[in-house]
């Protein structure tokens, strides 16, 4: 050992607190990812754009119960499994302009690695992202429809037809949130660039159902409702209105009302279970490379 060799006391000390482990992490980055969602913890102008949206989807609910109240309607003008499907370019919107906001920015500014430097692991922050993103949707979705719910009991429209149409409403924009929420940021992780992710979102989202919406329109021209049934299949939204049409009771929005029934129903359901297990497995293997 050279005699110039010097051992300094810089003054770190060993931390003998408690460890709070992966699940506090976890859920921690949950938190903070559902707070970004909304533009909460941020600067003011990240709280613009999803606030304006979130007042959006409330405003039309309360001009609803407005209408429903004055005209003593039995009814609600926009029913509960129908709010979201009216609503899907605002729901749109919000995806593609969240969904790259929570992964994206890691991947600019490389901050992954440092995620997967401590006891979290791959899966948890996955499970936390997917997890936070499908939770700000269905808060997005599911509060036009609690006001569309308190307001019809004012109205003093049946108590067991609006609950139970409240529930089938709640179930259909829970799927929603994770078949969009995992499509959303699927495609927001496959590049830091946030432009790209949105016009990618948008693109899946809301250009795939003008196209699908206009094929079907084709076919119902041409007598052929067996196609607009099956080429439903092919857009997120579509998808979920052939869910709800099979099994929650609601009305379709397919030309000539050729919603799918029960047996096509199921087909429905499993692509939609598929692709957000899919969408979460495609995550995972995202995120098996990134940062390594």
């Amino acid at each position: 050992m050279s005699t110039e060799t010097q051992i300094h006391n810089i003054g770190y000390r060993k931390y003998d607190g408690p460890r709070l482990g992966r699940a506090y992490a976890r859920r921690s980055l949950y938190v903070q990812s559902l707070r970004g969602a909304y533009g909460l913890g941020r600067s003011a102008k990240s709280k613009v754009l999803p606030m304006i949206l979130f007042g959006i989807m409330c405003a039309l609910a309360l001009i609803v119960v407005a209408v429903a109240v004055i005209a003593k309607s039995e009814t609600l003008l926009i029913g509960y499994t129908r709010y979201a499907i009216v609503m899907q370019l605002v729901i749109a919107l919000y995806v593609a302009s969240q969904a790259p906001q929570s992964v994206s920015r890691d991947l600019r500014f490389r901050s992954v690695p440092l995620y997967f430097s401590r006891p979290i692991e791959r899966g948890d922050y996955v499970l936390a992202k997917y997890g936070a993103m499908a939770s700000a949707l269905f808060i997005l979705t599911a509060s036009p429809l609690l006001i569309l719910y308190v307001g019809s009991l004012l109205a003093k429209m049946d108590f067991a037809d609006q609950t139970k149409g409240f529930g089938q409403g709640l179930v259909s924009v829970a799927l929603l949130s994770l078949l969009f929420g995992g499509i959303g940021l699927v495609l927001a992780a496959l590049t830091p660039r946030r432009g790209f992710g949105v016009a990618a979102v948008i693109a899946a989202l809301f250009i795939s159902y003008g196209a699908v919406v206009t094929v079907q329109a084709i076919a119902w021209s041409t007598d052929n409702l067996q196609a607009v049934t099956w080429l439903g299949l092919f857009s997120p939204i579509t998808l979920i209105d052939g869910v709800q049409t099979a099994f929650l009771g609601a009305s379709t929005s397919f030309p000539g009302e050729a919603g799918p029934g029960a047996g096509a129903g199921t087909v429905y359901l499993l692509v939609v279970l598929a692709l957000i297990a899919g969408s979460y497995a495609a995550l995972m293997r995202r995120y098996r490379k990134v940062g390594l």
